[in-house]
């Protein structure tokens, strides 16, 4: 692995009211998305303001390019910041709030203009120099503050929810713009967000951090298909979580984990092994349920059809297992078949795509 650009280590901070976050340790890479994933008030955008210096931590270390800057103020430090509320000065025109920071540095005119010419050509505004920040629809505001941040060529940039206050439309587009633009200036990204779908499209790496701890680390990919706790696994995207007590332990690594009156079969993996009598929980995805006329995935449970509903091209289905257990599957139409309520079917899925997690107290 190669040397992170930034190292968080054993960060803690405490405003009074109790920790805020708990020696919490981070390494980042140059060139990654990072983003930092968790509900209101887990500590997000307090380790993003220490990472930027307008927060000192009570404990621990901010490292960059190995150097400790944990006590190095804000325009210190080759970090910049992207706030949800754009923070554009509202009597500067475009060009004006985009060399600011220039200016302040004591850039040369001429070189101001180019380097702000490259801004706006890489935030697809050019032409826009003399507007005025209420001439501009919200995702122009938006993008004018990028710019401002990465014409001063950062070694990172700190994104605070920066979408959260366009509509749903708009923040998709932004979404697909800001992850072509990371890659082309080939910066470092860290970007806040309480929104998964928007983690999972974006990111090369995600941070779920809970109660000011972390969760989990990994890619969209690992975090949303082998989520290392429950939490983690509630709290990205849907699942159906399977709670029960294992029964049966195989030499072949098969167990069997009593849900209600179902018996449900699951699979040992690397990070949690339990015996029997162990209670347990299978974090099995919506997408992973398949069902119809003949067993699923080499299974032979079946089930009742006890609804559907038909969301944005996409069939969602509720089956109930036994007297208790009620799955829900989402799968394209065509796949189902129109199979009506009432029906009954085998209903199965793919054993390594249903990670076993211990049940949490």
């Amino acid at each position: 692995m190669p040397e992170p650009i930034l190292r968080l280590q054993h960060i803690q901070k405490d405003f009074g009211n109790g920790p805020v976050l708990h020696d919490l340790c981070l390494d980042v890479y140059a060139g990654e998305f990072l983003t930092l994933l968790g509900p209101s008030g887990c500590g997000k955008t307090t380790t993003l303001r220490i990472i930027a210096g307008l927060e000192k931590p009570n404990d621990g270390q901010v490292l960059l390019d190995g150097q400790d800057i944990t006590r190095l103020p804000p325009e210190k430090r080759p970090i910049n910041t992207v706030f949800q509320s754009y923070a554009l000065f509202p009597h500067m025109n475009v060009f004006q709030n985009i060399a600011y920071g220039l200016k302040v540095l004591g850039v040369s005119r001429r070189e101001q203009q180019q380097r702000v010419a490259e801004a706006l050509s890489l935030v697809r505004l050019s032409g826009y120099e003399k507007r005025m920040p209420t001439q501009l629809s919200g995702g122009q505001r938006q993008r004018v503050a990028i710019a401002r941040s990465v014409v001063l060529r950062p070694r990172i940039l700190l994104l605070d929810e920066p979408l959260g206050a366009l509509d749903l439309k708009l923040r998709q587009e932004m979404q697909v713009e800001l992850k072509q633009l990371q890659r082309q200036l080939g910066m470092t990204f860290i970007y806040i967000t309480h929104d998964q779908e928007e983690a999972l499209n974006m990111s090369s790496r995600i941070v779920i951090i809970r109660e000011g701890r972390i969760e989990q680390i990994g890619t969209p990919e690992e975090v949303y298909d082998q989520p290392a706790t429950l939490f983690a696994a509630d709290f990205i995207g849907q699942s159906n979580l399977l709670h029960g007590q294992v029964t049966v332990c195989n030499l072949d690594g098969t167990l069997t984990l009593q849900v209600g009156d179902v018996s449900v079969p699951a699979l040992l993996n690397q990070n949690y092994a339990p015996r029997p009598g162990d209670k347990a929980v299978l974090c099995l995805r919506p997408q992973q349920v398949r069902y119809g006329n003949v067993p699923q995935n080499g299974m032979t449970l079946t089930g009742v059809i006890r609804s559907n509903e038909y969301v944005g091209g996409m069939q969602h289905t509720q089956i109930a297992l036994g007297g208790s257990l009620v799955l829900r599957a989402v799968s394209q139409p065509a796949e189902t078949d129109g199979r009506a309520v009432g029906t009954e079917v085998y209903v199965g899925w793919n054993l390594r795509h249903a990670p076993l997690l211990p049940e949490e107290a």
